[in-house]
């Protein structure tokens, strides 16, 4: 079903309103040098030093960047965003940190602030780059590295500090919490959908969003509905539903911490073996690896996407669908964070197989997939407004290269930055979810 369009131009709208919202950080201004190489220091480890020294300068990763490949300008060369760690580094920890001293200048405020624009407005953390790296720089993950020492620093971009904030401090999104999930759920269940909500035990507690529930609330729905018709013994949890997790956009670790332990204590509680994220790319990463990190041991239960869920059902012929057929012709966008970072290629794929649906594959897909541009919470930042723009205008070309009538993708970021493209350049195609396919195509049972 299309999302209201009136309803997307509000979010669009609540996004705009954002930075007014952030409140002022309480980082001394003097002390944010000494905050961010706090970070800094504490992060590194042999791994990043050696990486940090490695770099041939060959520019195979400026051209994996969208965003250098859409604005040519050296400075978006995806290696110098780490520039200021390496500074660092070399200053304060390398073996000859002493003559280093005499070359590389000082770390200045000024210098934290130029920063921002290079790791927060203009990186996607997408990991393209470190995909093509000979030297095997892992730039995604330090980039993530320098967010944390600015964050410490009290240099988070205004629109995302307001979402972190928010979360941080009452547990919601966009104004989303508990209340606004049991209104959907009696929603649905007026449908005549069966929800359960707060179970005590389950063996599968089901993440979902604030943008499923304020947006794309068809795509709940469509999992409601794969679920039961699964017969699987399920829940979605009041106290721990949201799958985004701002503290790891912004790179507060604060709160990227507690909003993962939640999940995790709930699922602990629940008995549940299996957490099935939502359509959202970073909540994959968020609870998969560094909710297991925060956590301190191995969660005792398995982390599946959303897209990864639906493909192994498929896969394994439990989960039965109606085939649309080869008159529907589709491509698919893999979201970088389920699908580079985490290998999740081949199970959406069985699921559109199994719909019967023409798949066209984009020129660069799979691993060399391009980000739709508004990952790692670039759709909530005010001054990314030009790279989101840059990075959608490429998308739009690898996905008009195919002839599909539709994309369909797993992630509703991915969803929002393809849909405010489409609205500013009047762009026909369709933009779809994988879920809801599966959802409104369900064979019923004999």
């Amino acid at each position: 079903m299309a999302v209201d369009m009136n309803v997307f131009r509000g979010f669009a709208g609540q996004i705009a309103k954002l930075p007014q919202m952030a409140r002022p950080t309480d980082c001394p201004e003097d002390e944010r040098v000494n905050h961010a190489k706090a970070v800094f220091r504490a992060k590194m480890d042999s791994s990043k030093a050696t990486q940090l020294e490695s770099c041939i300068h060959c520019g195979m990763c400026a051209e994996a960047c969208q965003f250098f490949l859409q604005t040519g300008d050296p400075e978006l060369t995806p290696i110098h965003k780490l520039d200021l760690l390496k500074r660092f580094y070399r200053r304060e920890m390398a073996p000859m940190r002493f003559l280093y001293r005499f070359t590389e200048p000082e770390i200045e405020e000024q210098d934290l602030e130029a920063a921002q624009y290079l790791v927060y407005e203009s990186c996607t953390e997408c990991g393209r780059c470190g995909l093509v790296c000979p030297m095997g720089i892992d730039i995604a993950s330090m980039v993530n590295v320098t967010r944390q020492g600015l964050a410490e620093a009290g240099l988070i971009p205004a629109g995302l500090r307001a979402v972190e904030q928010e979360q941080g401090d009452h547990g919601t999104v966009f104004g989303v919490g508990p209340e606004q999930l049991r209104e959907a759920v009696e929603a649905l269940r007026a449908k005549g959908h069966d929800v359960p909500i707060d179970k005590k035990k389950a063996d599968v507690l089901v993440l979902s969003s604030t943008i499923d529930i304020l947006l794309f609330r068809d795509a709940l729905e469509a999992t409601v509905k794969v679920m039961n018709h699964l017969g699987v013994d399920w829940t979605i949890h009041s106290c721990a539903f949201e799958g985004a997790n701002f503290g790891l956009l912004s790179g507060y670790e604060q709160v990227q911490k507690s909003a993962s332990e939640r999940i995790v204590s709930q699922a602990i509680a629940l008995g549940a073996s299996c957490v099935i994220v939502p359509e959202c790319g970073h909540a994959y990463p968020a609870l998969r690896w560094e909710g297991a990190n925060g956590h301190g041991a191995p969660l005792p239960f398995d982390v599946m996407a959303l897209s990864e869920f639906l493909g192994r059902e498929v896969q394994a012929g439990r989960l039965q669908v109606n085939p649309i057929g080869k008159d529907k012709h589709v491509t698919y966008h893999d979201p970088c964070k389920v699908g580079r970072h985490g290998g999740v290629f081949d199970e959406p794929r069985a699921v559109l197989e199994a719909l019967g649906v023409d798949v066209q594959e984009m020129p660069s897909n799979r691993e060399t997939n391009f980000c739709c541009g508004g990952g790692a919470g670039l759709f909530v930042m005010e001054k990314a407004a030009p790279m989101r723009d840059a990075a959608f205008d490429l998308k739009r070309e690898q996905v008009e290269a195919t002839g599909a009538d539709s994309v369909v993708t797993a992630c509703g970021s991915c969803r929002v930055n393809l849909m405010a493209g489409g609205m500013r350049t009047n762009w026909q195609t369709g933009i779809e979810s994988l879920v809801e396919l599966v959802g409104d195509n369900l064979k019923p049972k004999s």
